[in-house]
């Protein structure tokens, strides 16, 4: 069996998880929103964190290399 202090423990543990996921959300919620409205993937990388990624950057490809010299 638990002891109470456990339980009590547990309870305020809890509790501050959610409050930090509130305020994590309510920092980044503008942004998110931002990002998903254009089509970009969000992930999230710690409190408060986000990393934006564009995927039309992975369609872009290099140059070939010039076969010529140019003097």
């Amino acid at each position: 069996m638990y002891s109470q202090g456990t339980k009590g423990l547990s309870r305020i543990k809890s509790w501050i998880q959610e409050l930090i996921a509130s305020a994590d959300y309510e920092i980044c919620v503008e942004p998110d929103e931002f990002a998903y409205r254009v089509g970009w993937t969000v992930s999230k990388t710690g409190f408060g964190s986000r990393r934006y990624r564009d995927p039309r950057f992975d369609q872009l490809h290099t140059p070939s290399k010039v076969t010529e010299e140019v003097s």
